[in-house]
């Protein structure tokens, strides 16, 4: 397996925190100061490569990899969108491995992209752009809502374009990412998950990239999860509300402690 990139901050029970489909870590940056707060947080970045059994596969084998650098021989696993993915799979297979899980706007085990994403998706190199320059409009209500302060708006958009060039993304590993959904076999996965769970999703009129009743599915499909929804947000309230995201995660991981202890 190729170098995997990763950052640590904070302390306390350790954390490992799975990027959505961009893949760059770099991107959940204010979710991990927020979570450092109460965490000793590891995030890391995915690495869009197959080894034969496809690139999901690939990514599972990471997060494992990236536990074993760090000396974690348990974590808390959340997963942010495609991330969340990643970590339900893991959690099934190893149950020791995983103190408990969190999946923030995972998409639905049906969730497929719209005929015109799969259609970028087959040419990234080509389209892929036009994907990006579509991003803003996606989420424009979503940011007003999250960030009714005009300044914080744009702040917010100066880091997220500072992040865009100094870590880009790759959109072939993207797109091969996306075409690899809806990943096969995540409702079994979830029968087998024993962690607690906790599901994270925005509002329903404002999350226009994964529908928040597809992520709350996974509350049906996961033994006693619990679901919580991050107000004023939608696809992207880990980052434009992370310190209300790191409130809720705390609270979920300190009654889960304390109910096995």
């Amino acid at each position: 397996m190729n170098s995997i990139a990763t950052v640590e901050r904070g302390a306390g029970p350790p954390l490992v925190l799975i990027p959505g489909i961009q893949g760059r870590w770099e991107y959940t940056r204010p979710t991990v100061e927020a979570l450092a707060a109460h965490f000793r947080v590891v995030a890391f970045s995915l690495g869009g490569h197959s080894d034969g059994r496809g690139i999901f596969s690939s990514e599972v084998d990471r997060l494992a990899a990236v536990l074993d650098a760090h000396h974690l021989e348990r974590a808390i696993l959340c997963g942010i969108s495609y991330g969340g993915l990643i970590a339900a799979r893991f959690a099934a297979i190893h149950p020791e491995r995983t103190a408990s899980l969190v999946l923030a706007s995972t998409p639905g085990p049906d969730w497929h992209l719209r005929p015109r994403h799969l259609f970028y998706a087959r040419w990234p190199w080509l389209f892929g752009p036009l994907f990006l320059l579509e991003t803003p409009f996606r989420l424009r209500a979503e940011l007003a809502t999250a960030l009714p302060n005009q300044s914080e708006r744009r702040t917010f958009v100066r880091w997220q374009f500072r992040t865009l060039l100094s870590a880009p993304v790759s959109l072939i590993q993207m797109a091969a990412r996306a075409r690899e959904l809806p990943v096969p076999g995540i409702p079994s996965d979830c029968a087998r998950v024993s962690a607690p769970t906790l599901v994270v999703t925005g509002e329903q009129s404002l999350d226009r990239v994964v529908p928040p009743d597809g992520t709350a599915s996974y509350v049906r499909m996961i033994r006693g999860a619990k679901h919580v929804v991050l107000e004023r947000t939608g696809h992207q309230g880990t980052i434009t509300r992370p310190a209300a995201f790191a409130d809720i995660v705390h609270a979920f991981a300190r009654h889960a402690a304390e109910a096995v202890a």
